[in-house]
Parts: structure tokens; sequence; C-alpha cells
């Protein structure tokens, strides 16, 4: 395995780490509209995430940093490409950065409201985007022989690919389920346990259409492997909450969504941006990398701020995993949403 696979690997345990940590923030953030019921229930999911919303996005910031030193073509074209729904990602990421943040800071009623509407839109549109994005990745784009994306935006939203942002917003919305019922507890945990039974149902009906598609359409045994995983891992998450068993539904509806980014990343290796037009115009990990000595200088890098950055986020875990409740928010209203920091 030469260093621009390693780097493949490397990229896709990235964005990996990105959707099982950042996939609960998102689903929380739509369930503050489904699952909350008043003001102080918003408080309460919002604060199970208040310590490591900031944290979670790091993974984000790492995966395109990492893809724009690794892969400057892929980068290029990626980001040029899918300018408009990337940037679209970036507004709402930034929104709801500054929502959690300044949602409290005034106790109006129509001042927390109008927050509380970003906070849902800005977690509601991200997790259905990044599904269309991947799946558009996975069925192919529009790359002409110079390595440059020479669709459209109607290019970016097909059949396929809206079921791939059916898909990421229903998984993350079960996961951020499992992590409310993980963290809280009296009636809302009772209640979020109940949804994730609901929601769980429907959620592996879709994923396995999208899963069986994306194999007849592209997979290989590779792919085929990663995407069973993935399915079995759901359905197990769906029977432990179930059974009340929240710590192991947690964890298998994450391991549901490693096994959906492995199924991507394998379906698209050796290819990092498949063309539509023609297979010989595809960006692949061998053309479009940077050159070995880079690769090598990055890599230790790599080797040494990882462990770093997973102990220190592993700590706010552990400081943070008291489950939180109703009874727990005090002053009411006025009180800051990111308290938990």
């Amino acid at each position: 395995m030469q260093l621009h696979d390693i780097w493949f690997v490397l990229i896709a345990v990235l964005w990996t780490g990105y959707f099982f940590l950042e996939g609960f923030d998102f689903g929380i953030g739509v369930l503050t509209k489904v699952l909350a019921r008043d003001r102080t229930e918003r408080r309460v999911l919002i604060n199970t995430i208040g310590p490591v919303w900031d944290g979670n996005e790091v993974w984000l910031i790492s995966a395109a940093g990492a893809t724009f030193a690794a892969f400057p073509d892929w980068y290029a074209s990626l980001f040029s490409g899918f300018y408009l729904p990337l940037l679209l990602i970036l507004v709402c990421l930034i929104v709801r950065g500054v929502a959690f943040e300044f949602r409290a800071k005034r106790p109006e009623e129509r001042w927390q409201r109008n927050w509380e509407h970003a906070i849902f839109w800005t977690s509601l549109l991200p997790a259905v985007v990044w599904g269309v994005l991947f799946a558009d990745l996975v069925h192919g784009v529009a790359i002409d022989a110079h390595g440059d994306y020479v669709g459209g935006l109607g290019d970016v939203v097909n059949q396929y690919s809206l079921l791939g942002g059916a898909v990421t917003l229903l998984l993350f919305t079960f996961h951020g389920a499992v992590f409310a019922a993980l963290k809280t507890v009296g009636d809302i945990r009772v209640r979020a346990r109940r949804l994730a039974g609901a929601l769980g149902a429907v959620t592996v009906a879709v994923v396995a259409g999208f899963l069986a598609w994306t194999q007849v359409d592209s997979g290989d045994a590779e792919s085929l492997f990663a995407a069973a995983g993935a399915l079995t891992a759901l359905v197990l998450a769906v029977g432990a909450n179930g059974r009340g068993r929240e710590g192991w539904s947690f964890a298998l509806s994450g391991l549901a969504i490693v096994g959906l980014v492995a199924t991507y990343f394998f379906t698209l290796f050796p290819d990092v941006m498949p063309s539509s037009l023609d297979p010989r115009w595809s960006l692949t990990v061998a053309n479009a990398s940077s050159s070995p000595y880079t690769l090598k200088i990055m890599t230790w890098c790599a080797g040494f701020a990882t462990p770093l950055v997973l102990l220190y986020q592993g700590w706010t875990y552990w400081v943070f995993r008291k489950r939180i409740g109703t009874q727990h928010i005090a002053g009411g209203s006025t009180v800051r949403a990111a308290d938990a920091h």
C-alpha cells in the first residue's frame, strides 16, 4: 500500500469520525422541535451536546484540511463543483454555532424562539445536504478530461442523491434520539427511546433500499461487506433500544454510520471522484494526490497530533458523561443554552 492509499483511508476515517459525532449533534438539533415539548426540554437537549458540539466539528476541519493537503486536485474539483451546497452547509454551521451561544443572551421569548428555529433548520439542512453530496460522489459527477467539474446544480439533485439525503437525515436523527435517551433522565428519556423505536423502523427500510441501490449500481465485495455490517448494526441498534439498552443502542447506531461511510469509500476506491462522462477522466488516489514527500511529512505530523486530539476529546466526553433532566435546569430560560461548557 502506497502513501496516497494510506491517506485515502485516513481521510475516510476522519469523515467517519465526523459523521459519527456530528451525526447525533444534528439529530439533537432536529429533535428540539420534534421531541421537546417546551423550552425547558429544548434546553435539556441542547445541553446534552453543549460541551462537545464544537469539538465534534473539528473532524470536519481535519477532513477538509487533509483532503486539501493530500489530494489537492480532489479538493479543487470537489469544492468548486459543489460550491453552493458546501456554502449552504458552511453558513448553517456558522449560524448554528451562533445560535447555541446567543439563544439565552436575552430573556425575551421571541429572541429565544428565533434562535431555536435556527438550531432546528441549521441541523436539518446539513444532515440532508451531506447525504446528497456523498451520494453524488459515489454515483459519479460530471468531470471533464482536465479534472474540472462541468455539471450544474441540477446534476447534483437526482433520485439517488435525494435518497442519500433521506438516509443521512433519518440515520442522524435516530442516532440523536438514542443519544438523547442515553444522556437524559425522566419523561424526556422515555419519549426519546419511544421515538427512536418508531424512527428506527423507517430508517432501516430507507437505509436498506439505499445500500441495495448502491451495491447494484457500483458496489464490490468490500462495499457489500460494509453495507451488510451497517444494516446489521442498525437493526441491532433498534432492538437494543427496544430493550432499554441505550449504551449498546448508541454504539450500534454509531457503528451503522461507520458502515455507511465505509460503503461510500469502498465503492469509490481507487477513485476519489468518478467521472460520469468518461471513466478515464475520473480523479483517482494516484492522479489527484500530492507528492510522496508531502504525504510523508503529513504522515509524521498526523502520527504525532492525532493521539493527542483523541485523548483530549475522550477526556471531554468522560467529564461530561452524566445524565441531565429538567430538574437540572436552574433559572428558567435565562441561563445560557451552552451552560454545560
